[in-house]
């Protein structure tokens, strides 16, 4: 029974792995900036994965992957990790990991609407009901009126909600890619490819942009650096394989439908540990984000 749905269990544990992460980086990110989170990240997760690999596969790096894997793999990285991660961590840093994680709900419809202009899949009634459940959810937060009778407008910054967007867009490119390069390599492995080169791409901005001087700030800062570690722990390390896992094991709808709980599961320790405010729209908002991904793969 457990093992029929294998796939749809380890897409529960990314959501579960993904809710940590997002609130660990979002500490981190306002602490020592979202350019050396990410590349410090990087670094930690590909310890972990190469650790695994070599008690999990006895070799210590994919040097048994194909051609055909390193290639897509790679580009998923760069698109993924580089281009969708760094502008989701700095959304978290304007607008916070709740609403960032909340457009991230729009991951699986725009993974569906890709793969539709890449690949010619048919997008059906549902789908687009779907995807309007839950724009309607994003915008009942994002968007809002004041009690003076003003036009509606933003309730959180443009920029943040644009990064945020930007991120989402990296990641279900990033998806689409990661299962055409993987096929059925192993997922941890698959991971070691993408985050390594996650890390060369977040080296490269870093020494041609010349902020040495962050890396440096960041690894002395005690604070950050443990959020930073339990972030990329369950972020690149388990998240990120785990999400790949359950891919390969049920069709990618469901697991980023399952996958994207993760705004209803960050409200508890937003408010518990954190002591956050939650509106009633966010909890509303939250729950038709998500409830819109369920729809847009009935």
């Amino acid at each position: 029974m457990l093992s029929s749905h294998i796939g749809e269990f380890a897409a529960l544990a990314t959501a579960f792995f993904w809710t940590i992460t997002a609130l660990s980086f979002e500490r981190a990110s306002i602490r020592v900036g979202s350019l050396a989170v990410n590349l410090l990240r990087m670094a930690l997760a590909l310890v972990f994965l190469s650790i695994f690999s070599y008690i999990h596969r006895g070799i210590i790096y994919p040097v048994d992957a194909s051609a055909h894997a390193w290639f897509w793999l790679v580009i998923s990285g760069l698109v993924g990790f580089v281009l969708g991660d760094y502008m989701l961590f700095e959304s978290f840093t304007i607008i916070g990991s709740r609403i960032s994680m909340l457009i991230m709900t729009l991951v699986p419809p725009i993974t569906a609407f890709v793969s539709w202009l890449i690949l010619g899949e048919v997008m059906s009634v549902l789908n687009f009901i779907g995807m309007m459940i839950t724009l309607s959810g994003i915008v009942l937060v994002v968007f809002g009126r004041s009690g003076n009778g003003e036009k509606i407008r933003f309730r959180h910054p443009v920029r943040g909600i644009l990064l945020a967007f930007g991120g989402a867009v990296g990641q279900a490119v990033g998806l689409v890619l990661s299962k055409y390069g993987m096929a059925s390599y192993d997922a941890f492995a698959a991971s070691q490819i993408r985050v390594t080169a996650g890390l060369i791409g977040f080296a490269a901005i870093i020494l041609i942009s010349g902020r040495w001087f962050k890396i440096r700030n960041a690894v002395g800062d005690r604070k950050g650096m443990r959020a930073i570690l339990l972030g990329s722990f369950f972020g690149p390390f388990l998240g990120v394989s785990f999400s790949l896992f359950s891919v390969q094991h049920t069709e990618a709808g469901i697991a980023s439908t399952i996958m994207a709980m993760v705004p209803v599961f960050i409200i508890a320790p937003a408010v518990i540990i954190f002591k956050q405010k939650v509106t009633l729209k966010e909890i509303i908002g939250a729950v038709l984000g998500v409830g819109g991904v369920v729809v847009f793969f009935i």
